[in-house]
């Protein structure tokens, strides 16, 4: 028996980046491996057929986090109504993401046969390019198995062809060793020559989605903090190594011209926090030299998570939570809310120091707040058209709160981020997702600086430059127009404002899902969700909190994905070992 029957070797019609490198099939659709590498085109062509497995993120996961709730849980056998109500079992959990141990491990085997290959190259190409395109294919399997581990925990750890390899020789590796093999991969990548033509820093034309060094650096910066976090610490890394590790791919990136994006247009947006989500990331980094990698397209926010009242509006979908618009510190830099002093979050603990006001909840927020988040008063900005729309979520208000149809919020308010007031059916102004960014770095830098020494100690990064835990958190704090974070703090109290930090600039961009999991607090922070209800009486309003019914789908199982049934079937029965994460069946 060969593995590739439960991992799923798929040979077929593939896409392609260049139309004039292709990838030549026999007769019957196989590969005929002994052509490939023979010819410049095909190489190129299977190259680029290594990029197709590539996982992003999208929306839908903030629904399935403390962030979000979602309008379309009404819609009985929906992901939201088994997530919220019933609980996911192995059979329907393939409805949020499908099958990614299949496809991952079809990558990682066309990455493994191109890896292979390359030696026996004899087609024409440059040393340089040689090298380069050997340096995409490692970042790819690095990037594969960060896909896999992050959702899967412990997986095979296979480095030749799948079709080659016997199920006897095939065991589940630790998390340790698979981070040890990411990193190996992207240090044998990055040990290629800096060459445009090859593996370079610089974005090429009609090249905004292929790997760069600086993607190297940013897998290798959160599959090393990965490593150490609760869920996967193994005992490989320490709280130095990833300091370490994240505090190069830190220093690399901005002595390579990255930088925060801080430009703010007047008549776009609210602020530059709210303006780079709006801006494409593909103009090879003139502009844009934060975002490292972009996988997703533009969004339609205005359609398939918008208000009602926009023409051509199909849902509101994902609907920020109560405990999101909690998170949300006041501008003076001091957290609004610290807690509840009741179990279903009815009761919020107001932080005096901060100026909350409970009549008047959405005043003096941070920035981050009015570009993430609609709400009862929000001014639909427009400047440059010369009018201005205010967001009614009362109680039959044009967007009141309703939680028995798909185009109104379940919790008050709707998502703000990514959209521009320009869009509507007849155009399309929306934003983009991007999944590594420089603010990912330095927050996982203060993450783990802070775990291994003291919030304010600084180390170096690199050359002459040193940060502490408290100077990175800050260099995002900054951009987004908010006070530094207070120096001597102990670690537990920087935790939390480090944790809550993260939670508020990577609002609705998917590191919430996988934060909660490596951290092990999902069910502390997803069981127990709110929205709030407003009234209005002429010209009062009165706000009241009020709770869902809890969620289904918390417990420790939830923390992993499980295998396919089939999968586990397969290996059970080939190998008698019972692959399947813990409290799956």
């Amino acid at each position: 028996m060969k593995i590739y029957k439960i991992l799923a070797f798929v040979l077929g019609a593939m896409a392609f980046v260049s139309c004039n490198d292709k990838l030549d099939l026999d007769s019957d659709g196989h590969v005929d491996m002994s052509g490939v590498f023979k010819d410049r085109n095909s190489t190129r062509g299977y190259l680029n057929a290594c990029y197709n497995y590539r996982l992003g993120t999208d929306l839908n996961a903030s629904s399935l986090t403390d962030e979000a709730y979602d309008s379309r849980v009404i819609t009985v056998g929906s992901l939201f109504d088994w997530w919220y109500n019933k609980g996911m079992t192995t059979d329907n959990f393939g409805s949020y993401e499908g099958l990614p141990w299949t496809s991952e491990f079809v990558g990682i085997r066309k990455c493994n046969v191109f890896i292979a290959n390359m030696p026996n190259f004899t087609g024409y190409a440059t040393d340089a390019e040689k090298a380069g395109w050997l340096a995409q294919a490692y970042c790819l399997r690095a990037y594969y198995y960060l896909q896999l581990f992050k959702r899967y925990g412990q997986v095979p750890l296979i480095l030749t062809d799948i079709a080659n390899t016997n199920y006897a020789g095939v065991k589940k590796a630790k998390v340790g060793e698979i981070v040890k093999q990411i990193l190996a991969d992207c240090d044998q990548a990055l040990s290629s020559v800096e060459d445009d033509q090859a593996f370079s820093w610089n974005v090429l034309d009609g090249q905004g989605t292929i790997f760069t060094r600086a993607t190297a650096y940013a897998i290798k910066s959160e599959a090393i903090l990965y490593a150490v976090s609760p869920l996967f610490d193994d005992g490989t890394y320490t709280w130095a190594d990833a300091q370490k590790v994240c505090g190069e791919a830190l220093y690399q990136c901005l002595t390579h011209d990255y930088s925060l994006w801080n430009i703010k247009a007047d008549g776009e947006a609210e602020n530059a926090y709210a303006y780079y989500f709006l801006n494409t990331p593909f103009d090879k980094r003139i502009t844009d030299k934060e975002s490292i990698l972009t996988l997703n397209g533009q969004l339609s926010i205005w359609s398939w998570y918008g208000v009602p009242t926009s023409e051509g509006q199909g849902q509101a979908g994902v609907c920020p939570t109560q405990e999101l618009v909690d998170a949300y510190e006041m501008a003076n830099g001091e957290p609004a809310i610290t807690g509840y002093s009741d179990a279903d979050h009815l009761k919020p603990i107001i932080n005096s120091a901060s100026g909350y006001d409970e009549s008047n909840p959405y005043a003096n927020r941070d920035p981050r707040f009015y570009a993430s988040v609609y709400y009862n008063g929000s001014q639909w900005y427009a400047p440059a058209a010369g009018r201005s729309y205010i967001m009614q979520t009362y109680e039959g208000g044009a967007e009141g709160i309703s939680q028995k149809d798909v185009k109104h919020t379940p919790t008050g308010y709707y998502l703000r981020k990514y959209n521009s007031w320009r869009s509507s059916k007849s155009g399309n102004s929306d934003g983009y997702v991007r999944i590594f960014r420089l603010a990912e770095l330095y927050m996982n830098f203060a993450e783990a600086a802070y775990q291994a020494g003291s919030p304010d100690t600084k180390v170096s990064i690199g050359g002459s430059m040193s940060m502490s835990a408290r100077d990175a958190v800050n260099a995002i704090r900054e951009r987004a127009g908010m006070p530094d974070l207070p120096a001597g703090m102990s670690k537990d109290n920087f935790q939390t404002r480090y944790r809550n930090e993260r939670r508020i600039e990577f609002a609705f961009e998917g590191q919430r899902f996988y934060d909660l999991r490596r951290w092990k607090v999902m069910d502390d922070n997803c069981k127990v969700l709110s929205g709030m209800d407003i009234t209005k009486d002429g010209s009062n309003l009165t706000y009241k909190r009020f709770r869902f019914t809890n969620r289904a789908a918390v417990g420790d199982k939830y923390l992993l994905y499980p295998l396919g049934r089939e999968e586990v079937n397969k290996m059970l029965k080939l190998s008698g070992e019972n692959w399947q994460n813990s409290g799956w069946d």
